[in-house]
Order: C-alpha cells, then sequence, then structure tokens
C-alpha cells in the first residue's frame, strides 16, 4: 500500500470511472468519484479482488475507516487528490499535448453528436480520425474520449456539453480545440445559467485557444458574445460565421425539394452548389457545419458532394429489442470503432442476464493503430467483458482472427464454436446457421458500409408495426430525481409488477440493479420468478403470495409479503421442514386502505406468533397511503403516518436484534410527505414520469412511447360510414387512415368514436368509428402523412394522463393495458 500525491504518473492505459466496467484490470487505472448517489471509494477493494492495482482517491475521503480497509492492499498505489474529476481531467490534458494534430470542438445545444458523426464519415479517406464515442461529452465522457488519442491518428473530433456555469474551463485544456463548430443555442439546460447569452458565455469558452470557428450568425446570442468576448480573448481567431439572411458575407441559401435539400454557399466571393440527402431543416444546419469545414479543410467541391452523398441518418441510441429463437439484440450498427466497441459491450454487460452473449462485430474503422495491435486490443476487451461467441465480419478481422483464438474468447464448454469469420455481410447471411443463435443476447456492431441492418432485420422478431418504446436515459433520470428528494439514507424498493408498469420487467430491473437500488417488488410469485431466471440478483419482495407457490418462493430466493394470519400460519406451516435456514419476511400493515393487512387490534397477536416462530424474520414493516396524491386527504395521509409509526414501533421493540426497514410512501408520498420517508420508500409510476401529485414536477421525463403505423390511407366521400356497425359517419369529404393498433394490443375500445386522438407527422388526428381488435381508423385529413409513416399513440409530446382523461380511467391502467404482444424497444441514447 503506497499513497502519494500528484501528478499522477501512470503506466496504465485504461482509465476506470464505473467499477462495474471493468474489462483490462491489470492495465487499469480507477478514479474514486464521489458522486452525488454513489461514492466510487466503497468500490476499490472489490476492484482490487478483480486485479486493479491503481487508485485515484479524494484527500476528503481519506479518513480512518477508509485507510484500514486498505492495510492489506499490499502492493496497491494510491493517488491521493482534491478532486477525482479534475485529476483525470489534468492527466488528459497532458496527454492531449503530446500530440499536435488538428482537433475540432464542437458544442451547442443540439445536434453535436450528429456533426460529429457525420464529419467522421465525410474525413474518413483523408485522415486517421479519432472521435468521441456516441455522446461523451460530459465533465467525465470528454476525458474519456481525449484519452484514445494515439501517435497514428491525425486528425480528433470531440464534443463537449455543459449544464451550468464554470463547466467549460475544464473541458477547454482537455481538447484543446484548434478548429471550432458551434452548432446553436437552445433552451437545454437553461436553468443552469442566468440567460442565454451568459450560455453562449461559457460554451465559447472551449475556443478560447481555437485558430478557427465555424457557427451561424443566425442566433444572435452566439453572434453578440463571439463579437464581444471571444474576440476580445482570441483576437486571431477566424470567424466563418454563416447566414441565411440575403446580403451576408457568407451567405446560405437553402431550397427545399421532396426528399432532399440543395444549398448555395456563396464564400470568398464564390458560389458554391451542394444538395444534400435530407429534408428537415435541422439537418440544413448540421450539414452546412460540416461542409464549411471541408471547405477550410481545402476539399474539393465535386469530392464533397460525393461524400454528402454517403450520408444516411444516424441512430443516435443503443437498442435493445426482441429477437428470433427467444434471442435479444442490442442494435448498434451505425458505425464500429474501438471506443463505441468498449461503450456497446458495456450497455451489453447492464443485461443481467443469464443468456450465451454473443457478438456480431465489423472491421473496426478508424482506430489509428497497426491492425495486428487493434484486434489484439479488441480481442482483450471482448475477454474481458465474458462474451461467449464472437462472430467478425470483413476482411481485416478474418485475417486478424489468430488474435481471437490466442485470447481464448469463452471458457465456456460448448458443442458450438465460440469464433468465427466471414469475409462479408452476405457470407454470413448466406452461410451462417441462424438456428444456432438459441436464447442468447446478440451486440451487433458493425461499420456503416457493412450494412448490419440486414443482420438486424434477419434476427428481429417480426410482429406487427406497433411497438413500445422505453427511453432507459428517460428511466435513469426519473430515478436519480426520486433520489434526490429523499436523500442518501433511506433506500429505495422499486416496483415492477405488471410487466414493470407495461414496460417491461426483466429489461427494466436489469436497468435498476446496475444503478443499485435495494429491492424490487412483484405482485406474484411468478413475477419474482422469471427476473430470478434473467439473472437478477436484488432481494425481490413479493407482495400477494399464494400457498401453493411457497416451493418457488423459497427456490428462489423471495421474500413474501405477510398481510393476514390465514397466510401467516400457512407459510409456517409450509417453512416447518426446513432446518437451520431463516426465512426473510414483509408484514403488512392496515392503516386506512382497508384491503389487505394487520390492523392495530391484531398486533398483539402477531408479536406472539413472531416469538414462536424464530425462522422467521421480518425484512420489513410497511403500509400503504390511500390518498397521497391528493391534497384534500392531506390530514388522512398524516394520521396513516401517525398509525403506521405506532404501530410498526409496537413490533420493534419486542424483535430481539432485528432491525425491520419501515417504509409508508408510495411515489406521490415521496414528493408531498418527506418526512414519512422512514427507511425505505416505495416507488412506482412515478419512475416511468408519470407524475401523481397534481403539481407537475418539469423534472421528469416521459420513460414509455407507444407507436405504430399507418398501414392503409382511403379518401372517402361525405356520408360514407367506418367500421364496425356503421359508427363512423363522415359529415366531409375525408382522408382516413387505418392504424396498426387495437383494443387486443391495449388501445381501449372506449377510444371510439373520436374519443382518442393520436399524432401523425406533429398533427393530433381523432379516431373514427369503432376501435377494432387490431386496427383503428383515424381522421388524417390535416396531416402531410403517407402508408408507412410513424403514429404516436402516447408520448413526450401526447400525454398518456389526457388520454387517460378521455376515458375516466388512470394512467396505470393505460400503461398496463399495454399487451404484451406489442414489441418492447428499449434503448439508450
Amino acid at each position: 500500500m503506497n499513497f502519494l500525491s500528484e501528478p499522477i504518473i501512470s503506466q496504465a492505459t485504461v482509465l476506470l470511472t464505473d467499477s462495474r466496467f471493468v474489462s483490462q484490470p491489470e492495465h487499469s487505472i480507477f478514479f474514486a468519484i464521489k458522486g452525488e448517489r454513489h461514492d466510487g471509494h466503497a468500490f476499490i477493494k472489490d476492484l482490487y479482488e478483480k486485479g486493479v492495482r491503481e487508485f485515484v482517491i479524494e484527500k476528503k475521503a481519506l479518513n480512518e475507516t477508509l485507510k484500514s480497509q486498505f492495510e492489506n492492499l499490499s502492493d496497491a498505489q494510491f493517488f491521493v487528490v482534491e478532486n477525482a474529476i479534475r485529476a483525470l481531467q489534468h492527466l488528459v490534458a497532458k496527454h492531449r499535448q503530446a500530440f499536435d494534430i488538428p482537433v475540432v470542438g464542437v458544442t451547442g445545444s443540439n445536434g453535436k453528436t450528429i456533426v460529429k458523426e457525420w464529419l467522421s464519415v465525410l474525413l474518413a479517406k483523408d485522415y486517421n480520425l479519432v472521435k468521441s464515442p456516441r455522446s461523451y461529452n460530459s465533465q467525465i465522457g470528454v476525458p474519456l474520449s481525449v484519452w484514445e488519442i494515439n501517435e497514428h491518428h491525425d486528425f480528433g473530433v470531440f464534443e463537449a456539453g455543459i449544464s451550468k456555469s464554470g463547466e467549460m474551463e475544464f473541458l477547454e485544456p482537455v481538447i484543446r480545440p484548434t478548429i471550432g463548430i458551434f452548432t446553436n443555442l437552445g433552451s437545454a439546460h437553461d436553468e443552469g445559467f442566468r440567460s442565454r447569452k451568459q450560455k453562449a458565455t461559457e460554451k465559447l469558452r472551449l475556443f478560447q485557444r481555437s485558430k478557427t470557428l465555424i457557427y451561424c450568425k443566425d442566433y444572435e446570442d452566439i453572434d453578440d458574445e463571439i463579437r464581444i468576448l471571444l474576440k476580445a480573448v482570441n483576437p486571431s481567431i477566424e470567424l466563418i460565421g454563416w447566414s441565411r439572411k440575403a446580403g451576408s458575407k457568407i451567405f446560405v441559401n437553402a431550397t427545399k425539394h421532396n426528399t432532399y435539400f440543395t444549398l448555395q454557399i456563396l464564400w470568398n466571393s464564390q458560389i458554391y452548389d451542394f444538395k444534400i440527402p435530407f429534408a428537415d431543416d435541422a439537418s440544413i444546419e448540421n450539414a452546412t457545419h460540416c461542409i464549411f469545414l471541408m471547405l477550410y479543410q481545402g476539399i474539393n467541391t465535386t469530392e464533397i458532394q460525393s461524400r454528402l452523398d454517403m450520408l444516411k441518418p444516424i441512430a443516435m441510441r443503443l437498442e435493445l429489442k426482441q429477437g428470433i429463437n427467444d434471442c435479444y439484440l442490442i442494435d448498434d450498427t451505425y458505425n464500429n470503432d474501438y471506443a463505441g466497441l468498449s461503450v456497446a459491450l458495456d450497455f451489453m454487460t447492464q443485461q443481467h442476464t443469464k443468456r450465451d452473449k454473443v457478438l456480431i462485430i465489423s472491421d473496426v474503422l478508424q482506430s489509428g493503430l497497426e491492425e495486428a495491435d487493434l484486434y489484439e486490443s479488441i480481442a482483450e476487451l471482448i475477454k474481458g467483458k465474458q462474451i461467449d461467441r464472437v462472430i467478425g465480419i470483413g476482411e481485416v478481422i478474418s485475417r486478424n482472427q489468430k488474435s481471437f483464438y490466442t485470447s481464448a474468447i469463452s471458457d465456456k464448454k460448448s458443442n458450438i464454436a465460440p469464433m468465427v469469420f466471414y469475409q462479408s455481410t452476405e457470407e454470413f447471411l448466406e452461410k451462417y446457421p441462424i438456428n444456432q443463435l438459441q436464447s442468447s443476447l446478440i451486440l451487433v456492431k458493425g461499420a456503416r458500409k457493412f450494412e448490419f441492418e440486414k443482420i438486424i432485420n434477419r434476427l428481429t422478431l417480426k410482429v406487427h408495426g406497433t411497438v413500445f418504446e422505453v427511453n432507459l436515459d428517460a428511466l435513469t433520470n426519473n430515478l436519480n430525481f426520486y433520489r434526490n428528494k429523499i436523500g442518501s439514507g433511506t433506500k429505495i424498493m422499486v416496483m415492477v409488477k405488471a410487466f414493470a408498469y407495461g414496460s417491461g420487467s426483466a429489461e427494466v430491473a436489469s436497468l435498476l440493479e446496475y444503478h443499485r437500488v435495494d429491492y424490487l417488488g412483484v405482485a406474484y410469485t411468478d413475477e419474482g420468478v422469471v427476473l430470478r431466471q434473467n439473472g437478477i440478483k436484488l432481494p425481490i419482495m413479493v407482495l400477494n403470495p399464494q400457498p401453493e407457490s411457497f416451493a418457488k418462493l423459497i427456490e428462489y430466493n423471495l421474500e413474501p409479503e405477510i398481510y393476514s394470519f390465514k397466510v401467516f400460519e400457512q407459510f409456517l406451516s409450509f417453512i416447518k421442514s426446513f432446518e437451520n435456514k431463516i426465512f426473510k419476511v414483509h408484514l403488512k400493515l392496515d392503516t386506512g386502505m382497508h384491503r389487505l393487512g394487520f390492523e392495530a387490534q391484531d398486533i398483539d397477536r402477531l408479536i406472539e406468533l413472531l416469538k414462536q416462530n424464530t425462522k422467521v424474520k421480518v425484512a420489513s414493516i410497511f403500509s400503504h397511503l390511500v390518498g397521497a396524491d391528493e391534497s384534500e386527504h392531506n390530514a388522512f395521509s398524516k394520521t396513516q403516518i401517525e398509525r403506521f409509526e405506532q404501530m410498526s414501533q409496537q413490533i420493534i421493540d419486542v424483535l430481539d436484534g432485528q432491525k425491520p426497514l419501515r417504509h409508508i410512501c408510495n411515489s406521490a408520498g415521496i414528493i408531498r410527505f418527506p418526512e414519512a420517508k422512514f427507511d425505505m420508500v416505495r416507488l412506482g409510476i412515478g419512475l416511468y414520469g408519470v407524475e401523481v401529485t397534481g403539481t407537475e414536477q418539469k423534472e421528469l421525463q416521459t420513460v414509455g412511447t407507444l407507436k405504430t403505423v399507418i398501414s392503409q390511407i382511403k379518401h372517402l366521400k361525405s356520408g360514407e360510414t367506418i367500421g364496425y356497425s356503421r359508427k363512423g359517419v363522415l359529415e366531409k369529404d375525408s382522408k382516413i387512415a387505418t392504424i396498426a393498433i387495437g383494443y387486443a394490443d391495449g388501445f381501449d375500445r372506449g377510444f371510439s368514436k373520436g374519443v382518442g386522438r393520436v399524432l401523425v407527422n406533429g398533427v393530433v388526428c381523432p379516431v373514427v368509428g369503432n376501435v377494432c381488435m387490431d386496427m383503428t381508423m383515424i381522421d388524417v385529413s390535416e396531416a402531410n402523412c403517407k402508408e408507412g409513416d410513424e403514429v404516436i399513440i402516447f408520448g413526450k409530446d401526447l400525454s398518456i394522463k389526457d388520454l387517460a382523461a378521455s376515458i375516466d380511467t388512470i394512467s396505470y391502467e393505460i400503461l398496463t393495458g399495454v399487451s404484451e404482444r406489442v414489441k418492447r424497444v428499449f434503448y439508450k441514447e
């Protein structure tokens, strides 16, 4: 054990900030970051046991307790710093100084990641380019990205985002851009700044040493701050400020066509004409930034146009979706570089599953490394992620396959070859026995030119066009929102009953386990069994245990709710035959719901039973608030809380040495009765972004979006009727679309005859006639749409709360009513 102060001098090649993603421990240095919810110092011993030997720890955390934990870590080296994040940034800033190459720094409110990804495609012919993986633009993400620069790279593109004042000054020396791109200025993170002008000023700190800055002058706040402040700090910077306003020195005239835009650009007294394969306004802005960068780099116009023709929409998210043969797919087919592969493998690691892990991977592009070194590194990375099978596609990865065999990817005994390689995607689709992929988790990671979308299409379970999309980033945001409300001293049980409120229990539970919640709650034993079969290890409380399911409860280590003497005695009878085993139970008290639970007059008898049965350990005592979401019931809620405190304390006082957790607050109670958080809270529908208190919680984000597609469009005359029983009568000539959702999918029949509303390309369209079992007709007369277009049933732009209110029900019913036959797609930005 050796304690050193800065500077950090290390031979490590892997910077580790998350203890859950260890792949190459012997080459790693761990930065113990103390965040709002987790303290990295708590995981040092575990990382040491996994092989990590270098650690960066914070001086304020190094107390006697922590030192005593390190006593037996004899060969560990600790760098003691004031702030671990700043130490990480300082280390990478020194690394950046070693490379004299052009580096583009991209900031702004929107479009940063798209511009960065497009530039990596557009400049691939000219440079060995290194870039940020995905949207790694935070205080931690930026240094992790820049660390990837090596001596073989000759160009870099990194994005930087900030959420409050003062952050960019730490990112500027890490990126140290020679060329800047400021995409735009919008409302994102406005709350972190006094004004838009201040936000522009803070973002512009990224370019205080840049040679050139590309931006749109039409954003006046940006233009003002550049001329007033940036030029004062960096007077020699060359400004390429373009505008769509006629008479501008650098003028861009955009003309919209059906499926594309043409751009006429005036710059340096020359006119350039380009065509971009997109027809939306955001793409004009993003493509224009890229065009000016290519012109600035001296690329000729013919070459620029040929590269623009290659641009495609970028899938900005990792998607987890159902595949054939009981498989799940992680779709990451828009690019393939080393850093991006590491991020995708980390996402795969988050899925706590007993399924075999399969990686389908193309040649890895733009690494800057010699190919032999590159594929040895990739093989080591994959081995550290415990991948069971690798399918390599491409000429380069195929000729370097020996690296994978040397690393011995899988130690599992299997009749299926752990590694196989193909020259092309077409060869794989033609020759690989797809049915060998059974009950697996498959990461499909390919560079764009390999067209891995063909593989995804072949492996995806074919269902009708209705999907329920679950935004895992929004779910994480909402979990953190509630965590901030309750503080660090209170545990969280998350309810994943009813298929996680329609969102998919196993997938949601995996994310919750990754984010270290304390407990899960399910309604029935079978739900808990499914979670265990999918590798979930968190404690699980079962709300409605039935005697016939007690065997499964014990087998899968599930903990029953005990709410009556009958259930308690049945459970005691069942466990009588087990010797030397303790069984955890959760006691439900009825403080006013009058649904389930022991009442005040039952407590003495309950205590006697607990005293007589020492095999039973009370894990928690809880109750349920009747009206926490409505202020009119405040007095009754407070009465319930008082009753619960008295009744639970009565039990705790006689439990010898046991310290059961107490909990009464649900999602609404967390917000409205923080004084009643006790030892644990139960987070339910609030996690999914549904506000339940009557007061808008702006920080909550929509998690679920139910969407379908237009199957057919008809132009019908006034007087025609639509659907069963001719209930839809047209009062005027109308354009009617049939959409691929009905009451068997969870679109309630109560939405018939104009009650229901859906969103088609931004236009709200009413339901016409009766909702059918598998289809619904809507009036799209006011919408610009075609067959195959997307239709939003509910989501961010069409409130589920309003949808529920239209048929006099609640959001719970709408969410849990989404049929399991509707495909779930889980995604992370």
